[in-house]
């Protein structure tokens, strides 16, 4: 491959890609046990650049990305991909990987080809497209591999591999690192930049502000379930507008 979206793949262009995206939150909140766990009144993701979710533990991030995945139902308020609510033909055009990958039981290939299936690509065009993302992953070596005997890294690859094996329009990626050693992570960032090469809409969780800093172009950062600052990634690790912002970077504790 050389870059892109995936040969044969469905790609969209970025007019395409407009009909789910920007991401509208208009009064969204999530309340469990009478507390109320996620409270964001407006909330607005384009395309383009990726936006980096930080916040100390407990802000709401890994709820807000479930709640805009369809995982969760919200208590309340509005989720828009473009001028729609989710529906399945939006849930296919997105994707999301989790802090522990997730893996079926079955072999590396057949995972991929599975995803491939389930987004309707006929069996005719899978074995090549499923060999294109097996090296994308450099998996290649371990295509008949009980997918779950891998290492953790190899696991994550592979969850995200599979994960954008439809070039999907929007995907959520919450930790995909943080479990994993510096070579591990850095295989993980490049596919990553694949993706964003590709046009795909990352919004992602992480803790760590170098990543942070070498993916992101805006943060969005979370405390006690709100959004306070929502920032072009210079300007907020530079001069963050908020209090909450300004200690977390310090690294002193925020209750």
């Amino acid at each position: 491959m050389d870059g892109g979206m995936l040969a044969g793949s469905g790609g969209r262009t970025a007019s395409e890609a407009a009909a789910i995206l920007p991401l509208r939150v208009r009064g969204l909140h999530y309340t469990v046990s009478g507390k109320r766990l996620v409270d964001i009144e407006t909330l607005d993701l384009g395309a383009g650049v990726p936006t980096m979710v930080m916040g100390p533990n407990g802000a709401g991030k890994s709820l807000l990305l479930r709640l805009l995945h369809g995982l969760i139902e919200p208590s309340g308020g509005k989720i828009l991909f473009g001028d729609r609510e989710l529906s399945l033909p939006i849930r296919l055009r997105q994707a999301m990987v989790f802090q522990r990958p997730v893996v079926l039981r079955r072999s590396v290939r057949a995972n991929i080809d599975y995803a491939l299936a389930a987004h309707g690509i006929a069996r005719r065009e899978r074995a090549g497209r499923v060999d294109e993302l097996l090296r994308m992953g450099e998996l290649s070596d371990k295509a008949g591999q009980p997918a779950r005997t891998m290492s953790s890294g190899e696991q994550q690859r592979l969850a995200l591999v599979r994960a954008i094996a439809a070039s999907p329009d929007l995907l959520f990626l919450d930790e995909p690192t943080s479990s994993l050693d510096p070579a591990a992570t850095q295989m993980i960032e490049a596919l990553i930049q694949r993706a964003i090469a590709a046009g795909t809409k990352i919004v992602m969780i992480t803790h760590d502000v170098g990543q942070a800093r070498r993916l992101g172009g805006e943060i969005l950062f979370m405390h006690r379930g709100r959004v306070v600052e929502q920032t072009p990634c210079p300007a907020f690790f530079d001069a963050p507008v908020s209090e909450a912002a300004r200690a977390f970077l310090a690294g002193r504790l925020l209750l």
